[in-house]
């Protein structure tokens, strides 16, 4: 066997091997499987794991922005028009949120810990100086205390309300932005101090807010089902709510936001607890993106969320009292909030009743500016790119006995909204990219291998036809040969010629025979002479 067949042999089982094999595990996916288990292992080992610091102290930057609503005619909404807002902001803050005191409690199944919030003024992410800029909003405790007067007799209202004006306090006040965000003495609230002594006498949007936590979070591990990876166990020590009106409304689903489980498909959905907002929501699947250079799911809350009852049914039980609804796109959590009548909403009033945003000039909601949305990268399940938007109004209406609300005309008024935003930091995402690598080429390494297969089949059959145009290459060469050699012994041989008579017997030598017919005679030729 020539060295040529056996480098054709040897192809041809080597070929074979890797076609069988790499179809035999892309069929049994075998290292898809792998890839699957070590994931799921990797979440598990949590107290190891990468992610589990990054879970601990969240890399990328968070950033906080707060816009307010600028009343323009506080005089002409209290006549009976309709109220005109201009946006002012951003005031832009950079968020740390460290998991602090964790704990892992049964044998690491669970983990106890508190996120404290501390913010940082960005002045070259603002626009203008909240310590400077004046901010004309309602005047919210003067509404809490309306609110809170409206359960009390006819006759105390109208003395109440007497003794407010006479402190000089009216349903719009004047602020800088700072001392509405983060807190002012008001006046009113330190005479309602000296009847009710637990009264805190400051009041801001984020008073008491710098350096606090939400709650007390226990979190899910996934040691024991990886599909349970961050979800919340309890918060506050509270399985579930009660101040909702439903079972269901009162359960606390999903995890705070901050991770999820591996392996997200486009078809489930994502259940996130908000402690902001007093219950969970969920996430549903938009579209695919890409965030720098990472594939990712993007997912966001539908419309249904915050749909009316009267469209969605399920939502019935985030109506308190039992059957005191408000429309598509706000929800009433002065429930879980003590004093004014609470309402939260998507910035301007996005995915809302087109009567809630008419009800104010000045309003332009947009899915660019005002969605809430998470990016995802599906094999890990970590947040690549998230923003989170919400709104703060109160109800504003007439109460009998306060003069000063005689002709309002019910509103939901917007006072202010935040984008809070997190995009995976440079290192982490070069990181991410290397890991996603690594797992591409380790799940699809069948495919690699049945690739080299086909590409030694194409080798084989070069080899083979090349092996054949050899073979018929040497048999013409030789032919050639065979019939050269003939032609040479051709020309080495003289004939005589051919008679049918005989010849004179005296032209023949004389010790030739006499022949009788035809006959050839062959003589040497003689060579030449060099």
């Amino acid at each position: 066997m020539t060295r040529r067949s056996c480098a054709i042999y040897a192809t041809g089982i080597v070929c074979a091997h890797l076609l069988i094999v790499g179809i035999a595990l892309v069929v049994a996916q075998v290292f898809q499987t792998m890839i699957h288990s070590r994931l799921k292992k990797e979440i598990t080992l949590t107290e190891k794991s990468q992610m589990f610091e990054s879970w601990k102290n969240p890399p990328p930057p968070v950033y906080v922005e707060y816009y307010f609503f600028n009343v323009t005619n506080p005089g002409e909404f209290l006549a009976g028009k309709k109220a005109a807002v201009k946006q002012i902001g951003p005031y832009t803050y950079r968020e740390y949120r460290p998991r602090e005191n964790v704990t892992f409690l049964e044998n690491g199944t669970k983990v106890y810990a508190l996120n404290p919030k501390t913010f940082v003024y960005v002045p070259e992410k603002s626009s203008g100086d909240p310590t400077v800029d004046i901010l004309t909003t309602v005047n919210i405790p003067f509404v809490a205390v309306m609110n809170e007067m409206s359960s009390y007799s006819f006759f105390v209202r109208p003395l109440v309300s007497m003794y407010i004006s006479s402190l000089g306090v009216e349903l719009f006040i004047n602020r800088t932005v700072h001392e509405i965000l983060w807190g002012f003495k008001d006046p009113l609230l330190s005479k309602l101090r000296n009847v009710k002594p637990d009264v805190d006498e400051y009041f801001g949007l984020m008073w008491k807010k710098n350096g606090t936590h939400e709650g007390e979070f226990v979190f899910h591990t996934g040691e024991e089902n990886y599909m349970d990876y961050g979800k919340i166990d309890t918060w506050n020590g509270l399985r579930k709510m009660s101040w909702w009106s439903s079972n269901q409304s009162n359960m606390i689903n999903g995890t705070d936001g901050a991770v999820f489980h591996p392996l997200i498909n486009r078809n489930e959905l994502l259940y996130i607890f908000a402690a902001d907002l007093c219950r969970s929501i969920h996430l549903a699947y938009v579209k695919d993106v890409e965030v720098k250079g990472i594939q990712a799911y993007r997912f966001a809350p539908p419309r249904d969320v915050l749909m009316s009852p009267k469209e969605n049914p399920t939502n019935a039980g985030f109506c308190v009292p039992a059957g005191d609804c408000l429309g598509t796109g706000v929800l009433k959590v002065s429930v879980c909030r003590e004093g004014a009548p609470v309402v939260v909403s998507f910035p301007h009033f996005y995915q809302a009743d087109p009567a809630y945003i008419n009800a104010v000039d000045g309003l332009n909601p947009n899915q660019e500016e005002h969605e809430t949305y998470l990016d995802l990268q599906p094999t890990t399940g970590v947040p690549i790119r998230a923003c989170k938007r919400a709104q703060l109004n109160i109800i504003l209406k007439r109460v009998t006995g306060f003069p000063t609300t005689k002709h309002l005309n019910e509103t939901i008024f917007p006072i202010m909204f935040v984008n809070e935003t997190a995009t995976v930091d440079d290192d982490s995402a070069s990181q991410m990219r290397t890991l996603l690598l690594i797992v591409t080429l380790v799940s699809n390494f069948p495919l690699l291998i049945v690739g080299m297969g086909i590409i030694l089949l194409l080798v084989l059959v070069v080899l083979f036809c090349r092996n054949r145009q050899k073979k018929n290459e040497v048999k013409r060469i030789d032919f050639t040969e065979a019939f050269h050699s003939f032609a040479t012994a051709k020309d080495d041989t003289a004939y005589t010629q051919v008679s049918d008579k005989p010849s004179d017997s005296s032209e023949m030598p004389a010790n030739q025979p006499m022949r009788n017919g035809s006959y050839i005679a062959m003589s040497p030729v003689e060579a030449q002479k060099c």
